[in-house]
């Protein structure tokens, strides 16, 4: 929301049995209010759409892979280099003796986001991978 952005207040009609789906998500997830709830929403759908246009955008890559897998580290950061414009930062951490967890930020368009993320989960001995998509609302 822009800072000088007014609320505005509006009704919805729903079936009786979509309110209670809100009402009850909105209690177990702990939002504050269903304003906040429905703001959610909206702004998935905003960043969806900006995935769509190939506006400027931010991707997470999760990525969990057994380093003990023949030069799998090192191809990472080679395609991570390759990338020095897209790759903002890293994090990686060990969890067992075989399997680490290295979590990427990268920016730039979503096609360019989803061909560096495709790259590194498709490496052998990458175990699980998962994108995050999100872009400024």
């Amino acid at each position: 929301m822009e800072k000088d952005d007014k609320i505005v207040r509006f009704s919805v009609s729903l079936e009786q049995s979509m309110f209670d789906y809100i009402e009850n998500d909105v209690l177990k997830s702990g939002y504050a209010s269903r304003s906040e709830f429905i703001r959610d929403l909206i702004r998935q759908k905003m960043v969806e759409k900006k995935w769509e246009n190939e506006t400027e955008c931010l991707g997470v890559l999760t990525i969990l892979y057994d380093h003990h897998y023949n030069e799998l580290s090192d191809k990472m950061v080679e395609i991570q280099h390759g990338h020095l414009l897209n790759v903002s930062c890293s994090l990686h951490m060990h969890v067992t003796h075989h399997d680490c967890l290295e979590v990427i930020v990268i920016k730039g368009s979503p096609t360019e986001i989803e061909r560096i993320a495709s790259q590194i989960s498709g490496l052998k001995g990458v175990k699980h991978a998962q994108l995050s998509k999100t872009a400024l609302v």
